[in-house]
């Protein structure tokens, strides 16, 4: 065929973790590499009495056509839920999607033109490179240090291209590594964001998952002028197949993202909605997500612990103290695309972390996720890992 493509599709490539799909579904294979929550943390009994009640009270509503901005009474609960994590904002700062996936093509949609900068952590998360490399960006690395964006080097790189869109960050046991930002830089980050009037995007979908330490309060906390955009979702803390995440920012921006939102679904499921609404006004969500954070202690645990014993020396991995990830640095030398492919062959599956740096370039990372699987497949796929390892 001779079809004539959009330029912008020279830019798109596919997702590495959704190439990896047909190998982690096969039988007896070990994976650590999609970021699946564990199947056990899914809420299954309870969604059978909400679907019964959905249908019994909502009706043929549940199964319409919804506001494009959401269900006003869930947007109310979110809201209501992130005053609680000190952010200071209404139902009308809050628009419901589906996943904040969708948030991070919508923001590419909003903010770039082609050749425009995007400022990004490096290493940052697959998902959101691969939504705003649609819009032909170009992307700038910026520095991380174990705790967070290093924010000299973040300075530098706004002063270098004044004309930047906005900063994208995970500032919560950040995907891929693990790491958290300081309060400090938190705060700094905020007032960059002032001094140089751009953006950040503040992506935060691990935030309520800590297991250890303090909770430190989220970027947007600090934001006074409207200048944070934060996205939040149900994806870790639910259910990933109900596909509901949310954006809480200035109603200016809101406004925008609801425009380009009728443009690109309508609006987000309103069976999905509902459920997520229900479950939050129905039953105990902090009891559930302690529930989840109980069972990724244990798995971290197992995870970082197998590592450090069995990985020769010249090997180092994050040990977070939240979310679902630890972030591998191999020995000088070693390649992770040649560790991949060694390692399917034994039934054990990660990311390679090259695809995780803005700009390619680095084949010395891995990506494991210890959300998934219990603490004695962990055990053995991590040991199964290290004797690949051993034999390099």
């Amino acid at each position: 065929m001779n079809i004539k493509y959009a330029d912008r599709m020279q830019k798109i490539k596919p997702s590495p973790i959704r190439a990896l799909m047909h190998l982690v579904q096969q039988p007896g294979v070990i994976s650590f590499a999609g970021g699946w929550p564990a199947p056990e943390s899914l809420p299954m009994e309870e969604l059978k009495e909400i679907s019964k009640r959905v249908i019994a009270n909502y009706g043929a509503a549940a199964l319409q056509y919804s506001a494009t901005e959401g269900y006003r009474p869930l947007l109310e609960v979110i809201a209501k839920r992130m005053n609680k994590f000190g952010i200071d904002v209404t139902a009308d700062n809050v628009m419901i999607t589906s996943g904040s996936q969708q948030l991070l093509d919508f923001v590419g949609k909003l903010f770039i033109n082609e050749g425009d900068v995007v400022l990004c952590e490096s290493p940052s998360y697959i998902g959101a490179l691969g939504a705003f490399a649609g819009y032909c960006p170009k992307f700038v690395d910026v520095k991380m240090d174990e705790d967070g964006m290093n924010m000299e080097h973040l300075e530098e790189c706004i002063k270098a291209n004044p004309n930047a869109k906005f900063i994208y960050t995970i500032p919560d046991f950040q995907n891929p590594t693990g790491r958290s930002m300081s309060i400090e830089k938190r705060k700094t980050i905020v007032a960059l964001s002032e001094k140089y009037n751009i953006p950040v995007v503040e992506d935060n979908p691990y935030y309520e998952l800590r297991f250890e330490g303090e909770r430190i309060p989220p970027i947007k906390s600090f934001d006074k002028t409207g200048m944070v955009i934060y996205f939040g979702s149900f994806s870790k803390t639910f259910c990933p197949g109900l596909r509901v995440g949310w954006v809480c920012c200035d109603p200016e921006i809101r406004s925008k993202f609801i425009l380009i939102k009728q443009g690109a679904d309508l609006h987000t499921s309103m069976l999905s909605q509902l459920f997520v609404y229900e479950f939050l006004t129905s039953y105990d969500f902090d009891k559930h997500v302690e529930t989840i954070k109980h069972i990724y202690l244990k798995r971290r645990n197992a995870m970082v612990d197998t590592l450090e014993e069995l990985l020769p020396e010249g090997f180092t991995c994050t040990r977070p103290q939240g979310g679902m990830f630890t972030w591998v640095k191999l020995r000088e030398g070693l390649n992770s695309e040649e560790v991949f492919h060694k390692t399917v062959e034994q039934k054990v599956a990660f990311v390679p972390g090259d695809a995780f740096f803005p700009n390619g370039g680095d084949t010395n990372h891995i990506r494991l996720n210890y959300g998934t699987m219990t603490e004695a497949k962990i055990i053995e796929g991590i040991t199964r890992f290290a004797n690949v390892i051993k034999t390099l």
